[in-house]
């Protein structure tokens, strides 16, 4: 497993390494002992997994931007099994020096579709510091005080999340996915994008007041 700094403190790519031989492929999708040598020192704090999600949506869905409000803010470690999606997390916790700044990584999954985006857009929408040598089966970290959100390029992508918090629906929080000052390119024409009610109905970063600060340790 190598893990991979982007241009915001905490976020983080992690490249699994996949043995592949003429049967097809294995790799440890997920190992706590790697994670805790590996990711836990560079966050400074240890990430305990309490729950495993997944979603399956067609091209043009978009979902977020997602978080959950103290004191069930969660982290989230996410990747993509069938596909290809644009992952994006953005800063929301006030008074950090990237406020309102994303961080974008192409999830592509092991497959023809996935294979196909990875060539095509992995080094183009990737937020790492140099480009890597794939970008198919990437993973993306996710850490509290970010609000998350991805778009479906391909037909059909099937997407899975670990988190570090349960799901609490009275904690829901968000703001739009849509909000042209955020600066995201979502490689999803307008008229093609899918977005639930409830998406629709989130406010502009400018109208948002977080529940996050970056004095605060969301890890406590």
């Amino acid at each position: 497993m190598e893990v991979i700094k982007t241009d915001i403190e905490g976020v983080l790519i992690i490249e699994t390494k996949v043995f592949g031989d003429a049967r097809g492929y294995f790799f440890e999708s997920f190992s706590q002992r790697e994670f805790d040598e590996k990711v836990v020192p560079i966050l400074g704090h240890k990430i305990n997994f309490v729950q495993d999600n997944e979603s399956m949506s067609t091209y043009g869905v978009m979902r977020g931007l997602h978080f959950q409000r103290p004191p069930f803010t969660q982290s989230k470690l996410v990747r993509c099994v069938k596909g290809s999606v644009l992952d994006v997390a953005v800063d929301i916790r006030k008074g950090s020096p990237t406020y309102g700044q994303h961080v974008t990584c192409l999830l592509a999954a092991h497959d023809e579709e996935g294979e196909r985006f990875a060539k095509e857009l992995g080094e183009e929408v990737t937020s790492s510091i140099s480009p890597l040598p794939s970008y198919i089966g990437l993973q993306f970290f996710v850490p509290r005080g970010f609000a998350h959100g991805f778009a479906v390029l391909s037909e059909t992508a099937v997407f899975q999340y670990k988190c570090d918090e349960f799901y609490h629906p009275e904690a829901d929080g968000g703001i739009s996915i849509v909000d042209n000052t955020l600066g995201i390119d979502w490689h999803i024409p307008t008229e093609k994008a899918l977005l639930s009610e409830k998406d629709t109905k989130h406010a502009c970063l400018k109208d948002f007041d977080s529940p996050f600060s970056i004095t605060e340790n969301l890890y406590l």
